[in-house]
């Protein structure tokens, strides 16, 4: 199973994310790291397990409409180079093709930022567009057709329930569940509410491919020997 950790990022510093509420997030405070500076957070969640991905998303990007390719380089300095899995709320086809031109970056396109389809219509085929079906208050955020057409969707399909962000009350499983079954032969990423390795096989259980997470590596609650044994390390 994947495990990717998360950076959400605003300011150039790491917050903490509670349950999509963005303008209440706090810089991080974690034992992994005396600051909450990207290299400072990166380099600690590194010491945990030599994670090969990362999930940045730029919130100033997402929120303001900013550069969304001014932290895409933010993790070069970690070796070996991690892939960026880059959330920064696409909205043309060239900057989703200006980050694809670096071959470590994935581009995540965020239903919550997109007014139709186009974009997952022309660039879904793309072996590193990744598509994020956000949701809150169980209802998708973008548009409808997003989630009703299946055969858009690329071969990595993030499922964001933003309630479940930071909120420790355990990932959507009847939504994970329901997605996968209409999925196909596409991986599919749980974000949101992972708090142990008992969630983490309960994913696995009914087919769900990786997860994004935060809270639990900074809490302690999943720790290296628990990754390594997921992630087949």
């Amino acid at each position: 199973m994947l495990i990717i950790p998360v950076l959400d990022v605003k300011d150039g510093r790491v917050m903490r994310a509670q349950m999509g509420l963005r303008d209440a997030y706090k810089p991080i405070e974690t034992p992994l790291s005396p600051t909450a500076a990207i290299r400072s957070v990166a380099k600690g969640l590194r010491r945990i397990h030599p994670f090969p991905a990362f999930y940045v998303a730029d919130l100033d990007a997402i929120e303001k409409g900013s550069d969304p390719l001014a932290n895409a380089d933010a993790l070069t300095f970690l070796q070996p180079r991690p892939e960026v899995w880059l959330d920064a709320g696409f909205r043309s086809a060239r900057d989703i093709e200006r980050a694809l031109a670096s071959s470590q970056i994935s581009v995540v396109l965020g239903s919550e930022s997109q007014a139709n389809t186009d974009l997952l219509g022309a660039l879904g085929a793309h072996p590193r567009l990744i598509l994020s079906l956000d949701f809150r208050n169980d209802a998708l955020m973008g548009p409808p057709a997003i989630l009703s057409q299946p055969g858009l969707w690329p071969k990595r399909v993030i499922v964001m329930t933003l309630d479940k962000v930071g909120a420790r009350r355990g990932p959507d499983f009847e939504r994970l569940q329901a997605i996968r079954e209409v999925a196909g032969d596409r991986e599919i990423i749980a974000a949101g509410g992972v708090r142990n390795a008992n969630d983490l096989e309960r994913l696995g259980d009914i087919g769900i491919a990786g997860a994004l997470v935060a809270t639990s590596l900074h809490s302690g609650e999943l720790g290296a020997a628990e990754i390594a044994a997921f992630m087949g390390v």
